[in-house]
């Protein structure tokens, strides 16, 4: 039951039950659960896909609009839901990610899927964050913690079964069930938004919707994501092409900074990056992301080259670091609903997260397959202690009206620092590896073995042992140390962190209730002046007498 009181400042709480709590959480999940296993197991079937639809040379683009259309609509997800409200963009967001996967599972050639893929980017750029947000409007920070920490841990759970999946469906009934699943999953998070999500409106009028930013935003973003993708593979460095991408996002950043200075409602407010805990959280967020993203996207193509496990085995052996991911994830989240203290853990996770990266650099090609995967493992440890809590941090900076624009910001740039740590590490490691082999190989062995890029883990295992060493020796040498590389930026952003004020967090929900009726929870409208409403937290660890997970 809601219960509906008027506290002695004449403010009017309304807290959300224990069941209805865990009822929108468990959609939320589910809705994370739809976006992250699509990824994870798309990728896997690419491959397939791309040969059944006669596109390879269409491949990257398959990738880089989800990518792209998902990155652009972060921010703006996030500034719409503060503006005028969370549960229809949700919904939407949703109907849009399930109409794009409608439109790829039909597809018969590589346009129709790759616009299909864009249409789930454009809804998908909403899962994440709209589902952050959320948690914000019904729980309080303190309680907040456990939540988030079970959020992070479905990212670690999709990153292990989506690829299994994707091979299942790619093996079995076909990839474009990969795409299918989405539409009895979309159907069932929508129902359950629509049932149980009861959050606050905004019907004080017509918003003002900051279009030139948005406009500036997504040519930036474009720009951004077009250079990390295509630069080093696709287009020369130096190639005009990239030169001219640079130097257009360059000119539609600072433009996007100009207009943000005198828009109404603006889409990332500049006013964000006066908060000293926001351009900490925010930068250490971007350089985890490029630590991250750097160290996984190429980790199971190192596993395949130098120790010569299969595609399969390789997803196999990244389990390590996902469940260390979900195990301290969690318990971090637990941690600071108990004790309310939370700056020691990203401080902790991140100098954890360079361990992982210096062990990482010492790797060679005799090192047992255990102790790679220990390693793995360390780095999961370190990022489940800093990933979600420094969203966290963020939430409690500000009030929630600007927390789903808050929340946005700071993803976008974890995103763009993922975009950046692939585009990065793949350029060093491409480079490096292109030198060793051409300085290592006995003259004409390349040529014989069908040319230094035609190398696939098959061919090298049935090479002859001396060059086989060779080609395995390069590889190892070519990536390892570009991990050290990173550590020092990663410690970096430890010492940032030591910086951030642990305020306290909050035990009620801070909300400026606008002159109109306002539905919470499932009560009845209430004609409100425009006035705080601080809600208490619910005790979400008891309910009629037993205890909660």
């Amino acid at each position: 039951m809601t219960d509906t009181s008027l506290s002695e400042h004449g403010t009017t709480a309304l807290p959300a039950s224990n069941r209805n709590i865990l009822l929108i959480f468990a959609g939320l999940i589910l809705t994370m659960l739809l976006s992250s296993l699509d990824q994870s197991m798309f990728s896997t079937a690419l491959p397939t896909i791309v040969g059944e639809l006669n596109g390879v040379d269409s491949m990257l683009w398959v990738t880089t609009a989800y990518i792209l259309a998902s990155t652009i609509m972060l921010p703006v997800y996030g500034k719409l839901s503060d503006l005028i409200g969370r549960k229809g963009l949700f919904i939407g967001a949703i109907s849009l990610f399930v109409l794009g996967s409608i439109i790829g599972g039909m597809a018969q050639d590589m346009t129709v899927l790759i616009v299909g893929r864009a249409v789930q980017g454009l809804g998908g750029g909403g899962l994440m964050i709209l589902s952050q947000a959320i948690i914000a409007d019904v729980v309080p920070a303190r309680e907040r913690g456990r939540y988030m920490g079970i959020m992070g841990g479905v990212f670690a759970i999709s990153s292990v079964a989506g690829p299994l999946l994707g091979g299942w469906f790619t093996e079995g009934p076909g990839w474009r069930w990969g795409l299918w699943i989405n539409i009895p999953l979309g159907v069932l998070a929508i129902v359950s938004a629509a049932v149980f999500l009861h959050l606050p409106k905004n019907t004080a009028g017509r918003p003002d919707v900051d279009f030139a930013g948005m406009g500036l935003l997504a040519a930036a973003s474009t720009g951004l994501v077009l250079v990390t993708t295509w630069g080093g593979r696709t287009y020369d460095w130096d190639s005009a092409v990239i030169i001219s991408l640079i130097v257009a996002t360059i000119v539609a950043g600072v433009a996007f900074v100009l207009v943000e200075r005198r828009a109404a409602e603006p889409i990332m407010p500049l006013q964000l990056f006066k908060d000293r805990n926001f351009n900490l959280t925010t930068i250490a967020g971007l350089i985890t992301g490029i630590a991250m993203f750097g160290a996984i996207a190429y980790i199971p193509t190192y596993l395949q080259m130098v120790t010569g496990v299969d595609a399969t085995e390789a997803g196999l052996l990244m389990i390590p670091l996902m469940a260390a991911l979900l195990v301290s994830s969690i318990v971090s989240g637990q941690l600071v609903s108990r004790f309310g203290r939370y700056k020691w853990l990203p401080v902790v996770g991140t100098a954890i997260i360079a361990v992982s990266l210096f062990l990482l650099s010492t790797m060679t090609p005799t090192l047992p397959i255990w102790i790679l995967c220990s390693y793995l493992a360390i780095m999961g440890l370190g990022l489940g202690m800093s990933m979600q809590i420094l969203i966290l941090i963020v939430q409690n900076s500000f009030p929630n009206s600007q927390v789903g624009t808050a929340t946005a910001a700071n993803n976008y740039f974890r995103q763009i620092g993922a975009s950046l740590g692939t585009a990065i590490v793949g350029s060093l490691f491409v480079a490096n590896l292109t030198d060793l082999l051409a300085v290592r190989l006995p003259a004409g062995a390349a040529t014989a073995a069908g040319g230094s890029n035609s190398f696939t883990p098959a061919l090298v295992r049935d090479l002859p042992d001396a060059i086989r060493d060779v080609i395995v020796g390069a590889y190892n040498d070519a990536l390892a140390p570009v991990f050290m590389y990173m550590v020092p930026l990663v410690l970096a952003a430890a010492v940032l962190l030591l910086f951030v004020t642990e305020k306290p967090l909050a035990t009620t929900i801070e909300r400026d209730i606008l002159p109109k009726a306002v539905e919470i929870d499932g009560a009845d409208s209430l004609a409100l002046a425009s006035i705080p409403q601080a809600v208490p937290a619910p005790d979400v660890r008891k309910d009629s007498g037993r205890t909660m997970p």
